[in-house]
């Protein structure tokens, strides 16, 4: 049995709405329509992906797997479909992901003289998007900062990167130029505890922005940095990131204690290019390791 794409883009948009009705008016369609829809594929599954009751429509666990699976397979289809359109045109175009605090300019500029036939992209990301833009065929190639999903992308390791920790400038700590985590132990995380795993001070119990819909942390770094700059916590970013995101009332100190993030290269494991190999060399010569 092949899941039917058009129903998971339906049953996503019941689970991110918590509700029929709205989801309905979303997608353009009727209620009872979009009832059917969902229906039938809980018998394609033979399983229960919501519960209604007084409070709306909640994902079973089994709707949770799914909503978890659902969102890269639906972003990996309109990205084959991106491609497929793309390759059709005459000109060949590679679009190269980048973040702040990775310098890719002097790889850019030698690697447009290697593939003179190629229309070269460069597009910024952030590491909350990284992922997206890869999946979603927006670029061939993009520098990451690990971890990625596993299975997905074929990695090519670059340089381990050292950490920082984002203060207030009114903090005891401000004016000292390293630290080490559990130095932090009486302060506030203000980021998911699996980016830090060696963290084992204090997490935030409620959000701390008010777009953050059921969530427990900030959904990006601008708001990350809002919650350190008023005294709310801490946050503990790549070292290359600091100097983008400099402003006066944030401190970056080293953080001594954590593992470094590994800054890679990255494509999805399906792109045929033969472009991509020499892109990757070139990347792993001139930011990877030297020799021993």
């Amino acid at each position: 049995m092949d899941l039917d794409m058009r129903r998971v883009r339906y049953f996503v948009a019941v689970a991110e709405e918590c509700s029929f009705v709205r989801a309905a008016s979303r997608l353009y369609m009727t209620q009872p329509a979009l009832s059917r829809q969902i229906r039938a594929l809980e018998e394609d599954l033979g399983v229960v992906l919501f519960l209604r009751d007084r409070q709306g429509t909640v994902l079973t666990r089994a709707g949770h797997q799914l909503l978890e699976d659902a969102r890269p397979m639906l972003a990996m289809s309109q990205g084959v479909q991106q491609r497929v359109r793309m390759a059709n045109r005459e000109v060949n175009r590679f679009a190269i992901g980048f973040m702040p605090g990775i310098v890719v300019t002097p790889i850019v500029r030698e690697f447009a003289q290697m593939a003179p036939q190629l229309d070269i992209d460069v597009v910024h990301t952030t590491i909350t998007d990284q992922v997206d833009f890869l999946i979603d065929g927006r670029v061939d190639v993009c520098y990451v900062r690990m971890p990625l999903p596993e299975g997905m992308f074929e990695v090519v390791p670059l340089f381990p990167e050292p950490r920082v920790v984002a203060l207030s400038s009114g903090h005891p700590f401000a004016e000292l130029k390293a630290v080490h985590v559990e130095d932090l132990s009486d302060m506030t995380l203000l980021q998911d505890p699996r980016d830090v795993l060696e963290w084992r001070g204090r997490l935030p119990r409620e959000p701390l922005a008010p777009q953050m819909e059921g969530g427990r942390f900030p959904v990006t770094i601008e708001e990350c940095l809002e919650g350190v700059a008023s005294g709310a916590g801490c946050y503990v970013m790549p070292a290359g990131m600091a100097g983008f995101y400099r402003r006066d009332d944030v401190v970056y100190l080293t953080l001594d204690g954590v593992a470094p993030r590994m800054v890679a290269l990255a494509y999805t494991k399906h792109r045929t290019m033969p472009e991509l190999n020499q892109f990757a060399d070139l990347s792993r010569r001139m930011l990877g390791p030297g020799p021993d």
